[in-house]
């Protein structure tokens, strides 16, 4: 697939064997759906005169620069669960979340990652992963610029290629792990925001991202993530009175961060 350089869509701002084959097959499903999606659901927005996409998979998309931005992916969770309190998970979240990273990476032709930091549980599971996974990751940062944004969860350098960095600074935007009050131009993560709504008399509820004239935080991209309601005091001090959550999923909804209360 070719690169994406535009979007259709601009809102207004208010293993092995058969388990290999599967794989194979729901990542081309998946870069299908997400080239569509691209195309159709994005939002589009400007920050620091800079022109970004919320993708619906939760990933920020900065085309001039072909950059892909992801945030939260908790890479080894089930290990870290299973390490510290005995409780076991279904083992597949790292995989799930690369394959739905690397369907983003060949949908919109990403010549440079950046990993808003929190990319793994811990430290440990960063060295937990099996090889599969080690590979897969390689994979996927051969000819491309990749960079390691340090978490609270993986403060120092993983063992793995690519840039590690307490903060980016590509002009006008900034981007770090925590959001800094009184930044500007900044993007960032850690917060797992999330919103709700009623459609058709159901309630919704899902990963969002948070944006106004001042900064971007992302949603948690990781499948094992929880969430941080968007009306909480913490990212309401955060975002401007005009700040909106674009809601992921296979359809983006954007709303008003004053509808939360």
């Amino acid at each position: 697939m070719e690169p994406l350089n535009s979007f259709a869509l601009k809102c207004k701002f208010a293993g092995r064997g058969s388990e290999h084959v599967w794989v194979s097959a729901k990542l081309l499903a998946l870069r299908v759906a997400t080239r569509q999606a691209l195309n159709m659901n994005s939002h589009v927005f400007s920050l620091a005169g800079a022109e970004l996409a919320a993708l619906p998979s939760g990933a920020l998309w900065w085309g001039h620069l072909r950059m892909l931005v992801v945030s939260d992916l908790h890479l080894g969770k089930s290990d870290r669960i299973a390490r510290r309190s005995g409780a076991m998970l279904p083992p597949y979240e790292t995989r799930d979340t690369l394959t739905r990273l690397e369907a983003d990476i060949r949908a919109t032709g990403a010549a440079t990652i950046v990993c808003l930091g929190d990319s793994f549980d811990d430290l440990a599971a960063a060295e937990s992963l099996d090889e599969v996974e080690r590979l897969w990751l390689t994979r996927l940062q051969a000819g491309r610029r990749w960079v390691w944004i340090e978490g609270n969860h993986d403060p120092g350098p993983v063992d793995f290629g690519g840039t590690h960095l307490a903060e980016l600074h590509s002009p006008p935007i900034s981007f770090r792990h925590i959001a800094r009050p009184g930044a500007s131009g900044e993007v960032s993560g850690h917060y797992h925001p999330k919103a709700r709504i009623k459609v058709r008399g159901r309630s919704i509820s899902r990963a969002c991202f948070l944006y106004d004239s001042d900064r971007v935080i992302l949603p948690a991209y990781g499948t094992y993530t929880g969430g941080l309601r968007a009306d909480d005091a913490v990212l309401k001090d955060l975002m401007r009175r005009e700040a909106c959550a674009v809601m992921t999923g296979s359809q983006v909804h954007v709303i008003p961060m004053g509808r939360f209360g």
